[in-house]
């Protein structure tokens, strides 16, 4: 018994931790790729319905609607002596000798595309979304090897900003990575080849300010620990700063190269454990005009393991303003270097100031994750990607909403409040599972685009349907993109102008409370449903399935008002009743009982009268139970 006791106790801990709700989308809103494209650089401009991908010697203009996709395919083939030149080398690279768009940027009304052209990198303007011309030549000193990466393995980060091209290339080989302003009006900058360590770039975004030059970019990406001891990851994440009117330092000093340029280590893990994420993936950030907002960062470890830190911008921008400069001990006099000035402030080209920037482009500090640990979530998906979305939700507050994508091809949707992370939902999206390899948010129009290697699709953020047609359902679903509308009586999306004051939706979004419905909606509802009729012969097999809705409910299996209780095992979208030698299966009536929130709710139930009287277990039904499993699955579906 006390056994039995544990083993309920440890799965329901299971579930609570587990998404609440599982979903097949079937809808047709995807488009399918004639041949895999591993490596894929994708382009969304908010608002629009139109998605850029970039592929192997192509890229793809796909159109998405309600209904239906549609492609425009322009070809990007490599320079043939650039291609021969490649398949001529004796390296294991010669599988990425085609030209693989890395850059797709729009840089004020301009598309600025670039690809590895079989190892001699390339880049084009692309006019009318159709035609793809050189760059011309304006005297600047930058290539497009400054931009590209001349193989895709090589990890690479574009970002536009205020009309010019930043490109940080990862180190491969004997290139030693580097962060630069690669296409623009303004001066061309990089950074100093002693100041990266190896780098392996993960993201980059614009930090706005409300003085313009203050504005900055941040850069994700871990780099070589050349102090790490045997038992020590290989690893450091990073966080990179410049500022965005860097214009570079003075004849004698830093003449081309950054100013502005801090970096500071950002840890993923408990301080109070060895257990550290040393290696940042991916990088998300959500923040509004005035600095304020959240980074989440995708980290994995040595083994593998992946998982998700969020940080305040406010602290990170905290931390390099005040931090000291690691290996500089004499005290900061006058313009403090590394902070971003105005053109006219001389002080910050002082020689000694860009000698310490120069010297010491490290701050002491740490940057240390909200909560002081990683997000609580199942740690055996593996994940691949990480996008998010900030909601006003209909109490006047803003919540945050992650989506992660998983090796298994699957997306998690996390409602992430200051008091946990709640799995929402998981996607299953794919024909042809694989890796999640890259994602869009638009939150203006409110579609979250995701692709694989084979396809690409798009789904919805407010996917408020799938939750049910009760107000009890729709209000544990703790989406905050969706409500109970008292008038209408559905679970539907909150609108873009919703007056809190004068509009009707419910929502309970920092804990499961149903209680927000009403009396009614919190009665037991237990034995109220007309049970199915089912006949089975003696010797047959016996198979009652339970559609499961919700995954962190507990289901059981009730027979005659309570007589007796028969355990309910969830495989894959069934809870399913089977006789045991402790328990045969008699007729009577059989109702499938789910609890959740403290309500309890029928799901499903059937009159069972066997001809013969009671049904025994043979091995003729435990041969057949697998059969029937995988028939029921299509059934619930």
């Amino acid at each position: 018994m006390n056994r039995i006791l544990l083993t309920t106790l440890f799965s329901v801990v299971l579930a609570e931790k587990s998404p609440r709700l599982k979903f097949t989308v079937q809808e047709p809103a995807r488009f399918h790729f004639m041949k895999p494209e591993n490596y894929m650089t994708v382009y969304h401009q908010q608002g629009s319905d139109v998605l850029y991908v970039g592929g192997r010697a192509v890229i793809y203009m796909i159109s998405f609607t309600h209904k239906e996709v549609q492609d425009t395919m322009i070809p990007v083939v490599p320079d043939e002596s650039a291609r021969q030149s490649c398949l001529s080398r004796s390296i294991p690279l010669q599988l990425e000798c085609d030209n693989f768009i890395t850059v797709i940027e729009k840089v004020n009304d301009t598309f600025v595309v670039c690809g590895t052209n079989a190892g001699s990198p390339k880049c084009w303007l692309l006019v009318n979304e159709t035609v793809l011309t050189p760059i011309p030549d304006h005297g600047q000193r930058t290539t497009a090897a400054d931009i590209s990466p001349p193989f895709p393995s090589q990890r690479s980060v574009s970002l536009a900003a205020d009309g010019s091209l930043y490109s940080a290339l990862s180190a491969m080989g004997k290139q030693t990575g580097s962060i630069r302003r690669t296409y623009s009006s303004n001066k061309l900058l990089k950074t100093e080849s002693k100041w990266l360590l190896n780098p392996q770039f993960a993201g980059a975004v614009v930090i706005p300010a409300e003085q313009k030059y203050n504005e900055e970019i941040y850069f994700f990406f871990s780099e070589l620990n050349k102090t790490a001891s045997l038992d020590e990851e290989p690893y450091r994440a990073r966080i990179g700063r410049i500022c965005m009117n860097d214009e570079g330092g003075i004849k004698s000093i830093l003449p081309d190269s950054w100013t502005t340029f801090l970096k500071a280590r950002v840890m993923c893990g408990t301080a109070s454990t060895p257990q550290q994420y040393n290696n940042i993936r991916r990088a998300f950030v959500l923040i509004s005009q005035h600095r304020t907002g959240v980074m989440y960062g995708l980290f994995s470890n040595v083994w593998g393991t992946t998982v998700v830190c969020a940080y305040s911008t406010e602290e990170i921008d905290q931390t390099f303003a005040k931090s000291k400069l690691k290996g500089y001990n004499s005290p900061l006099i006058g313009h403090r270097p590394g902070a971003c000035a105005s053109k006219n402030n001389t002080a910050a080209l002082n020689q000694k100031t860009l000698g310490v920037i120069k010297d010491h482009p490290e701050i002491e500090d740490v940057i240390w994750p909200v909560g002081g640990a990683p997000l609580d979530l199942p740690t055996d998906d593996h994940f691949t990607h990480v996008v998010a979305d900030t909601v006003l939700a209909v109490n006047d507050e803003h919540y945050s909403v992650i989506y992660l994508g998983t090796e298994q091809g699957k997306v998690l949707k996390v409602l992430h409040t200051n008091a946990e992370a709640f799995i929402i939902s998981q996607y299953s999206l794919f024909h042809n599972e694989g890796p999640i390899i890259n994602m869009a948010i638009d939150s203006q129009k409110g579609h979250l685009y995701v692709g694989t290697a084979m396809e690409i699709q798009r789904l919805q953020l407010a996917d408020c349907s799938r939750y049910g047609h009760s107000c009890r359902e729709c209000i544990l679903s703790r989406d905050p993109y969706c409500g109970w509308d008292w008038a209408k009586r559905k679970c539907l999306a909150i609108p873009a102008n919703y007056n809190i004051t004068t509009g009707g939706f419910i929502q309970s979004l920092d804990q499961s409370n149903d209680s927000v419905c009403g009396h009614a909606a919190a009665a037991t509802k237990a034995r109220s449903m007309v049970p199915k009729d089912v006949q089975m012969s003696k010797d047959g097999p016996v198979f009652l399935p339970c559609p499961v809705h919700s995954y962190h409910a507990t289901y059981v299996w009730e027979k005659d008002n309570c007589v007796k209780r028969y355990p309910c095992t969830i495989t894959g979208s069934s809870c399913v009743l089977a006789p045991t030698p402790e328990l045969p299966l008699k007729e009577g009536v059989f109702r499938c009982m789910a609890l959740e929130s403290g309500l309890k709710q029928e799901v499903v139930s059937y009159r069972l009268v066997i001809n013969g009287g009671t049904l025994p277990v043979s091995p003729a039904s435990t041969l057949l139970l697998s059969v029937l499993l995988a028939v029921a699955g299509l059934w619930l579906q």
